[in-house]
């Protein structure tokens, strides 16, 4: 397994991280199999959608917050509830195939990291398993 590290500058953000995870299958030798990205946050998640236009990711992170309000009648007192709700929501990992060595993402996919309670550092993990012929 490979880790990275990054900081995050803003409260509620969506980081693209997938040259980042490209790089570490590239390492790996690996021309066929599965990438599986972690993220060991409560409060962050990870997900794949459109990297090529920049409202995309306005609009999630929007919606997101209306959805789940920073401000609302939660019952854990720390001030990040909804942080916690939009990590859950989104979810902690994603699984991506590998084939000819390449992330076999569509033509406007992309992997981004999530922040919902920032701004922090934070780690992204990535485990590669190679496919058996």
């Amino acid at each position: 397994m490979k880790n990275f590290s990054l900081r995050t500058k803003q409260r509620i953000e969506m980081v693209d991280v997938t040259d980042h995870v490209q790089q570490i299958v590239r390492e790996s030798g690996v021309k066929s199999g599965v990438c599986f990205v972690f993220v060991p946050h409560t409060t962050a998640a990870v997900t794949i959608n459109e990297g090529a236009d920049n409202s995309v990711r306005l609009d999630i992170i929007e919606k997101l917050s209306q959805l789940v309000p920073f401000e609302a009648n939660y019952h854990h007192l720390e001030g990040n509830s909804d942080a916690h709700i939009k990590a859950s929501l989104v979810g902690s990992s994603v699984t991506i195939l590998i084939e000819n060595g390449k992330l076999a993402l569509g033509t406007w996919q992309r992997v981004f990291f999530c922040e919902f309670d920032g701004p922090r550092a934070r780690q992204v993990f990535v485990q590669i398993v190679e496919a058996k012929s």
